[in-house]
């Protein structure tokens, strides 16, 4: 922190957007004016890396400091627990704390709105019908119930689901307007403050705004297009270039709704004479795949087009400036506590881990990513900082429902596939190495491969061995690498221990055959 540091910090996550389709980065269609402006002002990442490649993990690592593997939140265990959260953090050093969000894994139910003193969750988001009832009653019993406990993933993803399509604007995601309305006044009732809000538009299924639609899929109609990337993923839907054009004009409809929501938040500070005294980061938790490899979603593998995400941050130790070295967003953690001078390290609750300030993982130190420096046993500074770490365990919920599609197509998923695979991955700016326990390992000379086209696992390429090297070191201090393949069944008996009527409700809203 430094005399001229800013009070506050505005953390922004556009959920599942691709750096390649922001105008920042590059992209030829308008989508992101507004954050070209904002560009202007930040800096502006490359070469950032998201540690997994879905939210729930990447939010609790960018909550907790920590690799997934570490703070353990996955669609087996998907809640957040035994570990301090950096707005537990904050609120103990006095700071007016608040999460919106609209996306159904940031809630009380995981534990990732943990320390947060107001906002917004799953249920609030829902409609009021789904609040009471037999789905109430579900979630209840499923938290309540070991059990059962492996199927509250399914009603989080359920939510958000149920979410896009039912909470009305002509079924686009209107939270949003309502998430940076609450966020306005949380930062207008604040003296110093930290606001986090996730903005879910860009996550499947894309339904834009009509304002949107028209000027970026003109003529599409969102439900004659392929919204089920697990149909798609499992062979029983083929989806050609046109319905593709498609698919991609509704997405980049989203993003720039997004875009138009931040800039309404970002001219709102501005008038309010609170920009300059606010740290703003805005990134991505992680990409989505139109196709690529043969993949719809954001599921399945690590490729570049879902880790390697936007990321800018507008302070006023860091330049005006776009620049090339890799770095974490699980770096962000440190960047906070670091522009806020609160140290960290202390926890929450008897028991819990809690991650102190690191200022070799502060985007804001002169010692960043000088690892050799570093005083923790932080796993990821086995080697030097020009590493960056992905984890991604076995996802129950997605390979549930793409069984059902297969199934349901007459198609039997083979066992020893990506689909049923753990993955962890080590990327450097020219290479990454992907170790995988069902089927052959990956590797990639991403400096003149950048789409990931050709596996050079077997070569004798330096660079590629040593990514590989740091991986295996990685690996070995976060409790061996995965290499034993997990049982391929993903069945859950006990679904039948819940009531007809809750069982009912989930059949009525598509979760269940």
């Amino acid at each position: 922190m430094t005399a001229e540091s800013p009070e506050n910090v505005l953390f922004v996550v556009m959920d599942t957007v691709r750096k390649d389709h922001l105008t920042p980065y590059g992209y030829d269609r308008p989508t992101t004016p507004g954050l070209d402006r904002f560009a202007d002002e930040a800096t502006v990442f490359e070469q950032a890396v998201a540690p997994a490649p879905w939210t729930l993990p990447v939010h609790a690592s960018l909550f907790t400091g920590m690799y997934p593997s570490q703070h353990g939140a996955d669609q087996e265990n998907p809640y957040l627990e035994g570990a301090t959260t950096l707005a537990e953090t904050l609120s103990a050093a006095g700071y007016d704390t608040a999460c919106y969000s609209s996306n159904a894994w940031i809630t009380p139910y995981t534990h990732l709105t943990d320390g947060f003193a107001e906002q917004d969750n799953f249920f609030e988001v829902m409609p009021g019908e789904f609040l009471s009832g037999p789905l109430a009653k579900a979630w209840k019993t499923m938290n309540d119930s070991d059990a059962l406990r492996t199927l509250a993933d399914k009603l989080v993803s359920l939510g958000n689901t149920a979410h896009e399509y039912l909470a009305g604007g002509e079924g686009a995601d209107s939270k949003t307007p309502a998430v940076i309305d609450q966020t306005i006044d949380f930062i207008d009732d604040s003296e110093e403050f930290f606001a986090f809000i996730n903005l879910m538009d860009a996550h499947l299924p894309y339904h834009p705004p009509e304002e949107y639609k028209e000027r970026f899929a003109p003529g599409v109609d969102s439900t004659e297009v392929c919204q089920n990337s697990k149909e798609y993923n499992a062979g029983a839907y083929e989806i050609g270039d046109d319905e593709w054009d498609d698919i991609r004009g509704l997405y980049d409809a989203e993003i720039a709704h997004i875009d138009d929501q931040l800039t309404r938040l970002f001219d709102h500070l501005k008038e309010t004479g609170r920009w300059d005294d606010t740290m703003v980061v805005v990134c991505a938790d992680h990409g989505e795949l139109h196709g690529e490899h043969g993949l719809y979603g954001h599921e399945f593998c690590l490729y570049d087009p879902l880790i390697n995400v936007p990321l800018m941050v507008k302070h006023p130790d860091l330049d005006a400036d776009r620049r090339d070295d890799q770095v974490e967003l699980v770096d962000l953690y440190h960047t906070v506590l670091d522009s806020l001078g609160v140290e960290g390290g202390e926890p929450a609750s008897p028991g819990d881990d809690a991650v102190g300030l690191d200022r070799t993982r502060s985007l804001l130190s002169a010692d960043y990513r000088e690892f050799a420096r570093a005083s923790s046993d932080d796993p990821g500074q086995r080697r030097d900082g020009e590493y960056a770490f992905v984890e991604y365990s076995r996802p129950v919920v997605e390979l549930k429902q793409l069984e059902e599609k297969a199934a349901s197509a007459g198609i039997e998923l083979p066992e020893d596939s990506r689909f049923y695979s753990r993955m962890r991955a080590a990327r450097r700016a020219d290479a990454k190495y992907v170790r995988i326990d069902r089927v052959p390992d990956e590797a990639y000379r991403i400096d003149v491969d950048p789409e990931e086209t050709e596996n050079v696992v077997d070569s004798d390429d330096e660079a590629v061995a040593e990514t590989e090297a740091a991986l295996a070191a990685f690996e070995d201090a976060i409790g061996g690498a995965w290499t034993d393949a997990l049982d391929t069944d993903v069945s859950d008996d006990s679904v039948d221990q819940m009531d007809d009527e809750a069982q009912d409700r989930l059949r009525d809203l598509g979760y269940l055959e």
